[in-house]
């Protein structure tokens, strides 16, 4: 059963991020057997003064193989949350069994709306209702059900998030042959969508972070002033 996991608002000022949260809980739920889990991505939801957050309004979301039943998934996930978040969070979980998802495309636009717009959690709770999606509150105001829900709906578009976590690669440059050895790198493309050529250089400077686009982990490139190639900085990936 593919299933995407994903929760938000979690955490406050002095306690661990959703992100660290997010690979806490991908850990245990492997360690359970309950399923196998791919690498988390952070979506970047709306900012504004309507709508509460810790930090920076990011929702953390993972697909899941999942041997277990969604019900045993859920119920893994809400003993996690009560556990780890503090009494001032907000947390939401929103599970997702892709291959039953009514209507994808309503849980993609949501998601993409979520990015742009103040959305509130009676409209969340509607569309996972009709969608046959899992989504619930656990402690505080509950508020964090919007963006898991949004969370869960742009890694499912596919084209939206940045991987948690920088790429450890050892090597100021590399080929993207060789980058493409990374099991978090599956394409190496330009702002456009333009793959580069097997035996292009990539200078790596910085954070060298992976986006979702298409669908997979890309790594974005531009070009230098002497016509080569480095990875896109942080700025460069905003819109991620």
């Amino acid at each position: 059963m593919r299933v995407l996991l994903c929760i938000d608002d979690t955490d406050d000022l002095e306690s661990p991020g959703t992100g660290q949260l997010a690979d806490r809980l991908r850990s245990i739920l492997e360690t359970k057997g309950l399923a196998r889990c791919s690498y988390v991505t952070r979506h970047q939801l709306f900012v504004h003064p309507a709508i509460p957050y810790t930090s920076h309004n990011s929702a953390m979301c993972f697909e899941a193989d999942a041997t277990a039943s969604r019900d045993d998934l859920v119920l893994a996930c809400a003993q996690f949350l009560r556990a780890v978040a503090p009494p001032a969070a907000d947390p939401g979980l929103c599970v997702v069994d892709v291959d039953l998802l009514r209507d994808p495309a309503s849980l993609a636009r949501f998601g993409r709306r979520a990015k742009r717009e103040v959305l509130d959690k009676q409209m969340a709770y509607r569309l996972a209702h009709a969608l046959g999606v899992h989504l619930s509150e656990h402690g505080g105001t509950g508020q964090g059900v919007i963006g898991a829900l949004a969370g869960a709906g742009l890694r499912l578009d596919g084209n939206d998030g940045r991987l948690r976590g920088a790429l450890e690669l050892g090597a100021e440059a590399l080929s993207v042959a060789r980058l493409l050895q990374h099991p978090h790198v599956e394409a190496v493309c330009t702002a456009r969508g333009e793959a580069l050529p097997p035996d292009a250089q990539v200078r790596l400077v910085g954070k060298v972070k992976t986006v979702r686009r298409g669908g997979k982990a890309v790594l974005l490139a531009a070009r230098e002033g002497t016509g080569g190639w480095r990875n896109c900085s942080k700025e460069e990936l905003e819109g991620y």
